[in-house]
């Protein structure tokens, strides 16, 4: 498991994001998958959840999840909130809460986890292209900030994911983001006659552009075997039926 230099200065603030070691899952989940959606054994993946609780030496109950669909929505838990675990559709948590753990689970998309030191209260976003390109990003900073958080008490880690060393797209989905802006060229580079986009950095360019400061962008890459990430990119290429996924929490002590 990985940390962020940057959020690991804040003592009243625990995160993680999760590799793929340390679980209880056989064959191509092997070991800490905590894909709920994934065909995976129930009873493993419940386990690999608990293995990660017990890890971050939380007192609550469950980790908060949403349902992840590739959308630009966000599910914000106030301190009087009583959403049931898992029964919101959404890609992002912003969370006032203390002593709860809010994560996401990504296979190749981008974790995000946000804190604002000031006002206690903090995110985690599962950034696709598809909720990155649809403007996720921009939504839960610009909802913080209507929470009284400040640009210049936030810190953003953008953990691990697909480079764009192995991010290899068609012209038309080139040609989808620089309709919507020109600038956005910058994201993409062309090998051997093969395009390739550098999700990662859009998603950094996206925070930069909320006047945010305090970034960490974690540059490991899932689909490289080495770091022990899940990859469905990877696992596509290896003809698997499905892949595990690697969790990403945070949550105010």
């Amino acid at each position: 498991m990985l940390k962020s230099k940057k959020l690991s200065k804040f003592s009243d603030l625990t995160h993680y994001f999760f590799s793929n070691k340390g679980g209880v899952s056989k064959g191509i989940y092997k070991s800490l998958n905590c894909g709920i959606g994934s065909k995976d054994k129930k009873i493993n993946v419940k386990k690999n959840i608990n293995i990660v609780k017990s890890k971050i030496r939380t007192k609550s109950r469950q980790i908060f999840f949403v349902k992840q669909t590739h959308s630009n929505k966000f599910v914000f838990l106030s301190c009087n909130s009583i959403i049931k675990n898992r029964s919101v559709s959404a890609d992002a948590i912003i969370c006032e809460k203390k002593r709860i753990p809010i994560a996401v689970l990504t296979a190749d998309c981008v974790p995000v986890l946000i804190y604002d030191n000031s006002r206690k209260i903090i995110a985690a976003i599962h950034a696709g292209w598809r909720g990155a390109y649809n403007g996720i990003i921009n939504k839960v900073i610009r909802y913080m900030i209507y929470k009284k958080c400040t640009p210049k008490n936030m810190t953003v880690a953008i953990g691990p994911c697909i480079s764009n060393q192995n991010y290899e797209v068609k012209k038309p989905f080139r040609d989808k983001f620089l309709k919507k802006d020109r600038n956005n060229i910058q994201f993409f580079k062309i090998r051997k006659n093969k395009i390739y986009f550098d999700l990662a950095n859009y998603v950094k360019k996206q925070v930069k552009l909320n006047l945010i400061k305090n970034i960490d962008l974690i540059n490991v890459d899932t689909f490289d075997i080495k770091n022990n990430f899940f990859s469905a990119r990877r696992s596509l290429k290896l003809n698997h039926n499905d892949y595990g996924r690697n969790i990403s929490l945070i949550m105010v002590n």
